[in-house]
């Protein structure tokens, strides 16, 4: 029996969809990487030409963060009204015009606003995008289509590298050029619209279009990663809020802080790689338990330890693991349930994560001002990190909740 053709169609198959998911990747490109956090590298720019207080500099930021947790309860309905497939590129559109409007207005009223809409626009992308990730492979294969979601989030990285070079590039040194960072950013997402329009023209549309939201009885499917995933956002986002100034109170000068960070930011986008196809062969929470006591581990190098050594362990392992929360998840959520709950899942999972961004900042900063140091309150990320490792081993595989195929 000559079984050659039939390895080369799988090999072909296989190539694909590798193919489709990198080109997918342009949407966590663009929704994190370049929208995200490339606002830190233009802050201290838009600060000194906009004479903006830490204040309002903090409002900006937390205006996208709830324009994200708004675009999380609704990317539901958005999908089930317009199709998943149409939705993200809708989202992908909108969110690259948001990045170019906001170099277009340099007003603190029309920033916040755009800043909101960009935070709704880049949820429907990032969530809707990985609901389509995982939904490349069609066959029930739990390894492969870890794979894809794990090469969708490394394109969180790939847009922190490429946000990276377009930003001082476009500002060329001025302070006042800050605006032509945003636009730079805006073009750059545009450039890959035609790519993810590719992408998603090679994925089935799960159940025509339809996506309901999800009922009570699916939630008790996933509800420890719903409540683990929310105390991750807490802990990860205390991690990447005040570890830079945990770093300058231990000695460490701005060359050695830049390449911590490039470290980190380089490793994330690697890893992601690595942690889908494992992720992908563990069962219940286990996978995402293993992402947040990694991510735990991670924070303690810096606290336990100071110094050079202990900085970059803590790059290499912080930065290896807490992009892989999204693709955790994400994995849970498609084998706890059929895939016509997958966005709604994977949204209100999202919710969590993002309500628990708004914890752990406030927290670690209130510890921080009552102790009058910095290390007291950055102890909450490994707390929070801690806690999401054993609420999410508390997640049960489900026997009958195998991912169906539309109309089964």
């Amino acid at each position: 029996m000559d079984t050659t053709g039939a390895v080369d169609d799988v090999r072909a198959g296989a190539g694909i969809e590798f193919a489709i998911a990198v080109a997918l990747s342009t949407g966590a490109a663009l929704a994190l990487g370049l929208s995200r956090f490339a606002y830190a590298l233009l802050l201290p720019a838009m600060q000194a030409d906009l004479a903006l207080s830490y204040a309002e500099a903090g409002a900006l930021n937390t205006a996208n963060g709830f324009g994200y947790i708004a675009g999380a309860l609704t990317a539901p309905w958005v999908a089930s009204r317009w199709g998943a497939k149409r939705a993200f590129l809708a989202g992908f559109l909108l969110s690259a015009l948001a990045l170019l409007a906001t170099g277009v207005f340099p007003d603190f009223t029309m920033l916040f606003l755009v800043r909101t809409f960009g935070g709704v626009t880049t949820a429907y992308t990032f969530i809707i995008g990985a609901a389509l990730a995982a939904a490349i492979c069609r066959e029930p294969n739990p390894r492969r289509r870890g794979t894809m979601v794990g090469i969708y989030v490394a394109g969180v990285g790939v847009g922190i590298l490429l946000a990276g070079i377009a930003v001082p590039m476009a500002m060329n040194g001025g302070v006042a050029q800050w605006t032509g960072g945003w636009i730079a950013l805006g073009v750059l997402g545009l450039a890959g619209l035609p790519i993810a329009a590719w992408a998603v023209r090679g994925i089935q549309e799960p159940l025509g279009g339809s996506t309901p939201l999800l009922k009570l009885r699916e939630f008790r499917r996933i509800a420890p990663t719903f409540f683990g995933y929310g105390l991750f956002g807490a802990g990860y986002v205390g991690y990447m809020t005040f570890v830079i100034a945990l770093l300058r109170s231990q000695g460490a000068n701005d060359d050695r802080m830049i390449l911590f960070w490039m470290v980190l930011g380089l490793v994330s986008a690697i890893s992601t790689l690595v942690w889908g196809r494992v992720l992908g062969a563990l069962k219940g929470g286990l996978g995402p338990s293993i992402v947040f006591m990694t991510a735990m581990v991670g924070t303690l190098a810096v606290l336990v330890w100071s110094g050079p050594v202990a900085m970059f362990v803590s790059a290499i392992i912080f930065g290896g693991s807490f992009l892989a929360g999204p693709t955790a998840i994400t994995i849970v959520a498609q084998r706890q349930l059929s895939p016509t709950y997958w966005t709604a899942a994977i949204s209100l999972l999202t919710l969590s994560f993002a309500l628990g961004q708004t914890v752990g900042p406030l927290l670690a900063g209130a510890i921080s001002d009552a102790t009058g140091g910095i290390s007291a309150g950055f102890w909450v990320s490994p707390l929070f990190l801690g806690l999401a490792a054993f609420v999410n081993a508390l997640q049960r595989p489900s026997d009958d909740a195998a991912p169906a195929r539309a109309g089964a």
